[in-house]
């Protein structure tokens, strides 16, 4: 499972492009279930990212059009 270490000096940026592509996935879906137990927690003092969904998406896309070059 892939785990977000704030305390080294590496960008979330840089940890997602590090990600396999079934840990990227695994960590995108772990984001999207904790973003629906905010919600439905209603929690207010716990705010959620949506920096993160981008970064995610933005680097699953990349891959998929470099496969889409491969010969």
């Amino acid at each position: 499972m892939a785990q977000f270490s704030p305390t080294d000096n590496i960008t979330l940026e840089d940890q997602i492009k590090s990600l396999a592509n079934e840990e990227l996935l695994d960590f995108w879906e772990e984001t999207q279930f904790l973003a629906k137990m905010l919600e439905q927690d209603n929690q207010e003092n716990i705010q959620y990212s949506p920096e993160y969904e981008r970064l995610i998406l933005q680097e699953l896309q990349l891959r998929s059009s470099m496969k889409t070059l491969d010969p």
